[in-house]
């Protein structure tokens, strides 16, 4: 048996490091398991993804010292946001008129992100990260939560946290089901130069077969997002470097001028997922193992932050009023308060992305006809902006 901790946390990526951290600042002992090893955390390779903020994900981040530590190159902000469907000249937008930001979210490479959860987090005294060695055994009692490691190593503390991913083990192990859609798409991100200026607009184009995102970064650069089957996913990462920006360019209407690729494509399987429980005795569920969003709406990490802020919230509360971290009774309440954050938007993105991929005639005509409504209808947009920039 080893360490004398109050929270074990398994998965050492951005949602898992998050809660370490703020655990940590509340004055929490915590351990972090994590199987790849310590040199990969340290200075994780780029993986295409670019990290959509929300204002009250980056006042999250700030708290936690993660915010200061992103280099201003790596912040693209998002001044405005379009919605197209195919061919038609209508689209639904969003902007910040009416509210007090001038930007509706901010852009953020996903290991940048990586980098500096993990330099704040091996930073500070009270956590201690664990990696290179993988999690071969859950359990908890009615005293402890006990995570077995792959090297004989046992760790015991009040309360564990699973971070590990959408396709987590430690829920499976646990005992809770998910309930899981495959979107049977494959999504292709990668970055792209441009002629053009993008003027911080945010597209998503819903195009018949195939939905396209362009993310503004910084300077003449955008990052592209391009769901689409499998095979033709795999078909799009072997067309030559040259004739995959043409390809994009035109998909996209030539809206930037030319394209070209910057990097490496990658590529990955489109499943969203949503626990059918966050919480057991003395465990609970955090980020994409609680949550795994859709990428359309691009709030997986948020949500998984605002997990970190109710579930540090619901321990900290129990530990003052001198209560088990890691009672039944405890972690409900975070469970409540997250679930009412995490649902409506997680259902909603559904209907949206079913909406808008179904090629069928009554689809087309409702989603066109839905642009144009929501157009005409300013409450419904504000709602929407206000989802957007974390401001509800």
């Amino acid at each position: 048996m080893a360490n004398a901790q109050d929270v074990t946390i398994i998965g050492a990526g951005p949602a898992g490091l998050s809660l370490a951290i703020a655990l940590a600042d509340a004055g929490f002992g915590v351990t972090v398991v994590e199987q790849l090893p310590r040199a990969v955390l340290a200075d994780p390779a780029p993986d295409g993804r670019e990290i959509a903020l929300t204002h009250r994900a980056v006042d999250i981040l700030k708290s936690l010292g993660m915010w200061q530590r992103f280099p201003d190159a790596d912040i693209s902000p998002i001044r405005e946001a379009r919605v197209i469907d195919g061919k038609s000249p209508h689209f639904l937008g969003f902007d910040t008129r009416g509210t007090q930001q001038t930007e509706l979210g901010y852009l953020v490479p996903n290991n940048v992100i990586r980098k500096a959860a993990f330099e704040v987090a091996s930073a500070m005294p009270a956590i201690e990260v664990i990696s290179g060695v993988a999690v071969s055994g859950v359990a908890t009692t009615t005293e402890a939560a006990e995570v077995r490691l792959a090297d004989g190593r046992v760790l015991s503390a009040p309360l564990m946290v699973a971070a590990d991913s959408r396709f987590s083990d430690a829920r499976r192990r646990m005992g809770i089901g998910a309930d899981m859609r495959d979107f049977g798409r494959t999504v292709i991100v990668c970055r792209l130069s441009h002629e053009l200026p993008h003027e911080g607009i945010a597209h998503e184009c819903f195009h018949y077969g195939r939905t396209l995102a362009v993310l503004p970064l910084n300077g003449l650069m955008s990052s592209a997002v391009i769901t689409l089957s499998a095979d033709q996913a795999n078909a799009m990462m072997q067309i030559p470097e040259a004739e995959f920006g043409k390809l994009v360019s035109e998909q996209f209407g030539s809206r930037l001028g030319a394209m070209q690729l910057v990097g490496k494509r990658h590529s990955y399987p489109l499943v969203a997922v949503y626990a059918q429980r966050f919480v057991a005795h003395r465990f609970a569920l955090l980020g994409d193992a609680a949550v795994g969003m859709h990428p359309v709406t691009a709030h997986g990490f948020n949500c998984g932050l605002y997990g970190v802020e109710s579930l540090t919230r619901a321990v900290r509360g129990a530990r003052a009023a001198g209560r088990d971290i890691g009672s039944t009774a405890v972690l409900a309440r975070y469970q409540s308060e997250h679930r009412r954050a995490t649902r409506p938007i997680y259902l909603g993105t559904n209907v949206l992305v079913g909406l808008f991929t179904d090629d069928q005639m009554p689809a087309r005509f409702l989603r066109s006809a839905v642009l144009r409504l929501a157009n005409r209808l300013p409450p419904l947009k504000a709602g929407i902006t206000r989802q957007l920039t974390g401001r509800a």
